[in-house]
């Protein structure tokens, strides 16, 4: 007879996954990718390190997990920003932009290992699904400009397309662990650059 999981086995299966994901997550926004051996993984989820390779096959998988995870934190916060579909598309843009810049620079470590640390192709592949992710919640809010009027008539999907990449080369330096001094990225010099990109009047003008 064919083994089958009961409800509190696997009720205790996807606790411990969402232990070693969470531990994953904290190890990478400590000190990145390499900051994560799956023995590390283990000790900070207390789980053998047997655990961790039965829920993932490798490394590569489970990185790729945590990166889901948070990333979809960051799109959603990002789109939470811009939601208020009663305010002007130039303050749905700036606030999106903002929050994006502002998220960031509050966690570096992991915004770094989202954004651009050197890491497995699983992860990489990742990226591209995210930045899409971003690149739709700019589309949407660029198509609701152009058809109110308020923005000049353009290709809003590859406009969103480069402000993603704009504001995601932005913040590469300021968020790299090797970063140099220099002058902050300022979140509101950001939106306006990006305003600036797409025709827009900037949110102060605009409301």
């Amino acid at each position: 007879m064919p083994y089958r999981p009961t409800e509190r086995t696997e009720a205790r299966r996807t606790r411990t996954r969402a232990q070693i994901v969470r531990a994953a997550h904290e190890l990478i926004a400590r000190g990145g990718y390499r900051a994560a051996p799956i023995a590390a993984v283990a000790r900070r989820a207390q789980v053998a390190t047997g655990s961790v390779y039965r829920h993932f096959p490798s490394k590569a998988e489970l990185f790729a997990e945590v990166f889901r995870n948070a990333s979809q934190r960051e799109v959603d916060a990002v789109a939470a920003a811009a939601s208020d579909t009663s305010r002007s598309a130039t303050a749905r843009i700036a606030a999106a932009v903002e929050a994006f810049a502002e998220r960031a620079l509050a966690g570096r470590r992991l915004a770094w290992a989202l954004l651009a640390e050197p890491v497995d192709p699983a992860v990489e592949a990742e990226r591209l699904i995210f930045r899409r992710a971003y690149r739709d919640v700019f589309t949407a809010i660029l198509e609701d400009g152009v058809g109110a009027g308020e923005l000049p008539v353009q290709d809003c999907e590859l406009s969103a397309t480069a402000l993603v990449g704009a504001i995601g080369e932005a913040l590469v330096g300021p968020t790299s662990p090797t970063a140099a001094g220099g002058a902050p990225l300022l979140p509101g010099e950001l939106s306006a650059f990006c305003l600036r990109a797409v025709g827009a009047r900037e949110a102060t003008d605009a409301g």
